[in-house]
């Protein structure tokens, strides 16, 4: 069984700066894709930022600079280093991953909540 388990959300006021990490159960260097989406309250999921087919990025409009997704394949690990943290960027943040099997997997979620 895949599991993804995310971590790093919590508290932070408008302007400031958080690190979420997915930690994958097995070897992410085979992703097609691997990356986070979030949920704002009310609103459906979106992406945020994604690995495509290796190393290529792909980000949502909104993010404009502001965050930076990144893998350390020895750990199994992405991150997304967030900055200059809205209210609007309140969400449930997800990890996902796909490998070439064809399946995809989502983590449980991170909280992240930006007070103004």
């Amino acid at each position: 069984q895949v599991q993804l388990v995310e971590s790093g959300g919590g508290l932070v006021q408008a302007g400031g700066s958080l690190r979420l990490s997915c930690a994958a159960s097995l070897s992410i260097v085979s992703t097609k894709s691997m990356g986070w989406y979030r949920q704002p309250p009310g609103k459906q999921r979106e992406l945020v930022a994604t690995f495509t087919s290796g190393t290529n990025t792909v980000y949502a409009d909104f993010v404009n600079g502001r965050f930076t997704i990144s893998r350390d394949n020895a750990k199994n690990t992405v991150y997304l280093q967030m900055n200059s943290l809205k209210p609007e960027d309140t969400a449930v943040y997800y990890c996902n991953a796909n490998w070439p099997w064809g399946l995809t997997y989502w983590g449980k979620g991170t909280l992240v909540t930006v007070s103004s």
